[in-house]
């Protein structure tokens, strides 16, 4: 396994993250512990999940899940890197999600008794907040750092003015800011590329991309899929539009011998700004199948050909769309 520094922290992270959203819905929490147990013989130090995961409001079900994977003791907290979210709706009742300081406070709190631990690594923002003022919410992170129940804050589905205006805020507050963006990018979705990526680069902000197969539709095979989030008819009605790219992205990883899932991963590697792109395995034959796209190499030649498949917004902004 392969390792590199969070944005411009000093912790260190598996260049794959495990992202657990199946935890509960998909996988069952006796095969969730195996995955979990695996990836950390595999190296893999870098989790995600979030407050929301699991689906029933409130319930935090895969934090959970995670929380009684650690109390079974053998080191496993001490190994694991957490990052969990917050943001979603947590109940019915006002002030039960979103970024204000007192949800801030009460969503952590939540967090840490599910999760059975006494702090968490890395505490995201699940979605940028804009009726909650930047002094406001970096005052409750600020406290919540002090009290040591989060190390470091990072963001997720942030434009690149968020960014920018969240890290200079905490510029001026004398507090680390964003260390981390979790976006969509994947060869479907390179939207980030224009404006997200080169935000990030400047502000020494750790990228980790989510969905890098675009929901399984770049896994290979997608159509006519019977399990995981690929047989989901909202998948197989959004595939049709993007078949005759996939088709040939598909006979282009034929040609190199490689599944296109490792292909799709590979490919958000390759990008500096990139720290971790997240795998959420459904089983533990997907875990171990996905260490093949740390060994996998691009040449500029298949990127090229990848990039008259899925051509992207044509660089970073302003060139993409000026002289």
């Amino acid at each position: 396994m392969h390792y590199l520094q969070l944005g411009r922290t000093g912790l260190r992270v598996s260049r794959l993250c495990l992202g657990t959203m199946n935890f509960g819905p998909e996988t069952t929490e006796p095969d969730s512990f195996k995955i979990m147990d695996r990836a950390l013989e595999l190296g893999i130090n870098f989790f995600d999940t979030a407050d929301v995961y699991g689906w029933k409001k409130g319930e935090g079900i895969t934090e959970q899940i995670i929380g009684r994977w650690w109390a079974q003791g053998g080191g496993r907290r001490e190994k694991t890197v957490i990052a969990t979210k917050l943001y979603g709706e947590m109940g019915d009742w006002p002030n039960t999600g979103r970024l204000s300081a007192l949800w801030i406070r009460r969503a952590c709190e939540g967090s840490l008794r599910r999760l059975q631990t006494d702090y968490i690594d890395l505490y995201q923002m699940h979605h940028v907040d804009r009726n909650a003022p930047w002094d406001e919410i970096w005052e409750a992170m600020e406290t919540l750092v002090r009290q040591g129940k989060v190390l470091y804050v990072g963001s997720s589905n942030f434009a690149a003015w968020h960014i920018v205006q969240a890290n200079e805020a905490a510029r001026r507050r004398n507090f680390l800011g964003l260390v981390s963006e979790q976006s969509k990018y994947s060869l479907l979705d390179r939207m980030i590329e224009l404006e997200v990526l080169p935000a990030c680069q400047a502000y020494g902000v750790g990228v980790i991309p989510w969905s890098p197969l675009a929901g399984g539709k770049l896994a290979g095979g997608a159509r006519g899929a019977k399990e995981g989030r690929r047989s989901k008819d909202w998948v197989q009605k959004n595939l049709a539009q993007f078949l005759p790219q996939i088709e040939k992205f598909e006979e282009l990883c034929a040609e190199l011998g490689e599944k296109p899932a490792d292909v799709a991963v590979a490919w958000t590697l390759r990008h500096p700004a990139v720290t971790a792109p997240i795998i959420g395995p459904r089983t533990m034959e997907q875990l171990n199948g996905a260490m093949r796209t740390l060994e996998l190499k691009l040449s500029d030649d298949v990127v090229k050909k990848l990039d008259a498949i899925f051509p992207g917004p044509g660089g970073p902004a302003p060139e993409a769309y000026s002289w």
